[in-house]
């Protein structure tokens, strides 16, 4: 994918945990199912995760509207600091963005956590939408490891 070919949703957080727990929150199924899409009026009824390079996740919330599955492959994991998956719905559409996380610790003992999704053309009225609910995961990451 060229990057001429992509839209990018960039956001970032900051997190009072250290960057080896904020990173191992994402491949781990205890705490991925309580922020990892999952929403206030849904309940999340699987979450299969297979933490390694060619791993898959799927996530399925179940709404009001129906079932929900969130589905990807994970790319690179570089603990602490890096994890790269595809990330899909496959009843929305075929397409997978890709998506990079970053974590950097801080001084004070907490880390940044700054994510970039690299989304497919096609959804370019929902870029702002994409953002908000990015910033909601890692905003709902925050108070899981609370």
């Amino acid at each position: 994918m060229k990057s001429t070919d992509h839209l990018e949703v960039k956001v970032h957080h900051r997190f009072r945990q250290p960057a080896e727990r904020v990173f191992d929150a994402w491949l781990d199924v205890g705490l991925a199912r309580q922020f990892l899409f999952s929403t206030d009026t849904g309940e999340m009824v699987r979450c299969d995760i297979d933490p390694r390079v060619g791993g898959r996740f799927v996530l399925t919330d179940r709404r009001a509207d129906g079932d929900v599955e969130h589905t990807g492959e994970y790319l690179v994991i570089d603990r602490p600091s890096r994890l790269v998956f595809t990330f899909g719905i496959p009843a929305a559409s075929p397409s997978f963005d890709i998506v990079t996380i970053e974590i950097s610790p801080e001084s004070d003992g907490g880390c940044t956590l700054r994510l970039t999704a690299q989304m497919q053309p096609e959804w370019k009225d929902y870029v702002d939408r994409a953002g908000q609910g990015w910033r909601q995961i890692l905003e709902s990451l925050d108070e899981a490891l609370a």
